[in-house]
């Protein structure tokens, strides 16, 4: 299984050199009282990117065979290497619709080809965004190194090829770099979603939003600003899904 597991991984990252691997692409509570007024005057956050090119390298992304019978899983992630201040950031990425499928996480640091980390993890009831925390698996990022991560569902343990596969890449910046050259904010608030999303922090400004969202899903301000990141990114049939979702829940 060690030698498959491997097989698979450095296929993956041959077949892609960063651009995604030959797998099949993908992407896709009870609510609390709190609910946002009107949001026409909603201020949206804007993405800049690292300034330092970096090659293609998001693996998915598009909502293709969402009327199939498979789900479609999206990494919530530029398709360039994003960054984050955190040691132990937090993954977000998008299920289409509930499935009986296995998931898997891999976390790969790119000076390697065995994983730092695979296993599965728990599948979601819901569809829509999801998220892994690395603390919960006690795994760290070194600074100023470039990790590969992947969420797959297993259609058939016996051919992985099968996978549906969704990942991104993430950096690391070392810490007085991200505080005092790149002025990151350490809180999560509304303001710091603004902050850390013109600065470059791609993660820690998606996985703030997504906590808030999580706490206040009926707040339609933060799904606007979401939906305004992933339409910046070129995630936009996710967006319009997160949009939409909103009406659902205030039926």
């Amino acid at each position: 299984m060690r030698g498959m597991t491997v097989s698979l991984l450095s296929g993956l990252i041959l077949g892609m050199g960063l651009c995604g691997p030959a797998t099949t692409p993908a992407e896709s509570g009870q609510p609390s009282v709190a609910q946002s007024g009107p949001t026409e005057d909603v201020q949206l956050p804007h993405y800049t990117p690292p300034k330092k090119p970096t090659p293609r390298a998001r693996v998915g992304g598009g909502l293709r065979g969402t009327d199939g019978n498979d789900p479609v899983l999206v990494a919530l992630v530029p398709d360039h290497v994003g960054l984050t201040a955190k040691k132990a950031p937090v993954l977000n990425w998008f299920l289409s619709k509930p499935t009986t499928y296995p998931l898997k996480f891999t976390l790969i640091d790119i000076r390697v080809v065995t994983p730092l980390h695979e296993g599965l993890i728990p599948t979601p009831v819901h569809a829509g965004v999801q998220s892994i925390d690395l603390k919960d698996w006690d795994l760290a990022l070194e600074p100023d190194v470039q990790y590969r991560w992947y969420i797959s569902a297993i259609r058939n343990p016996d051919s992985p090829s099968q996978d549906i596969v969704a990942g991104g890449v993430i950096e690391r910046c070392e810490f007085s770099t991200c505080l005092v050259e790149m002025e990151v904010d350490l809180a999560c608030d509304r303001p710091s979603v603004m902050r850390n999303a013109l600065r470059g922090f791609w993660y820690d400004a998606m996985a703030c939003l997504c906590e808030m969202i999580d706490s206040n899903p009926l707040d339609q301000a933060l799904r606007r600003q979401r939906a305004s990141l992933l339409n910046q990114i070129g995630l936009a049939k996710v967006a319009e899904w997160d949009l939409r979702s909103i009406e659902t829940l205030l039926r």
